[in-house]
């Protein structure tokens, strides 16, 4: 293994996003290991690949082992699988401010992270407020290399079905023909334009922390994604 390779950490490989940011992860020359951290196994073995099946609820859990030179958190839950408010917070705040503290704490100076478009601290929607508040805690933690992308409604075909989504997905793709200018931003996206950007801004520096959806399509874009 070469030596300058690096190691990056994996929050959330067994969701949408993140599944297919591993599979990137384990084909991309630059990372030597990839150390996944979550409650159930991803179900396949790689010789870069390192599971940690812990309570990501629980830092100290993992706290040992959470080293490398990147985190990559891509947790997030939805209304339907997680109705209580307290278990959703726990989970989209909770997890990922907590594993940004341990990112600082363990000396690592890159942590990215999915949020949401639409993400505010003031929101009245819950979903959008809960995001938001993630997002500012995270930044408070002055990460050096902290980036928050922040997608659309996800392009693209799911293991599991949620019909509300599943609707919400065709009227995206009619209604992305006459997104453009300032509406461009809402287009749905699809996830491995997220996955390019996301690696691509572990290994370049970038202007801004928050990125939006049509940010993160034109970076993809632009650097092959």
């Amino acid at each position: 293994m070469d030596t300058q390779s690096k190691t990056a950490i994996v929050l959330g490989a067994t969701g949408l996003i993140g599944g297919i940011l591993l599979q990137m992860l384990l084909e991309d020359d630059r990372y030597g290991q990839i150390r996944l951290f979550s409650r159930s196994s991803i179900g396949f073995k790689h010789p870069k690949m390192k599971e940690y099946l812990v309570d990501l609820g629980n830092p100290e859990t993992y706290r040992e082992a959470y080293k490398g030179d990147e985190v990559f958190c891509c947790i997030g839950t939805t209304k339907s699988k997680t109705p209580d408010k307290a278990n959703y917070r726990a989970i989209d705040y909770g997890i990922p401010v907590q594993a940004a503290a341990l990112c600082k704490e363990n000396g690592i100076s890159t942590f990215i992270v999915v949020s949401s478009l639409g993400a505010n601290p003031k929101s009245k929607v819950f979903y959008n407020r809960t995001k938001g508040q993630m997002e500012a805690a995270v930044l408070k933690l002055q990460i050096p290399n902290t980036y928050i992308l922040q997608p659309s409604l996800l392009a693209g075909k799911r293991e599991e079905r949620r019909i509300g989504e599943w609707i919400a997905r065709q009227v995206m793709r009619a209604m992305n023909l006459v997104m453009v200018g300032p509406l461009d931003k809402y287009r749905s996206i699809y996830p491995e334009k997220v996955c390019s950007c996301m690696i691509w801004l572990a290994n370049n520096p970038y202007e801004h922390r928050r990125i939006p959806s049509d940010e993160i399509r034109k970076i993809a874009h632009r650097h092959g994604g």
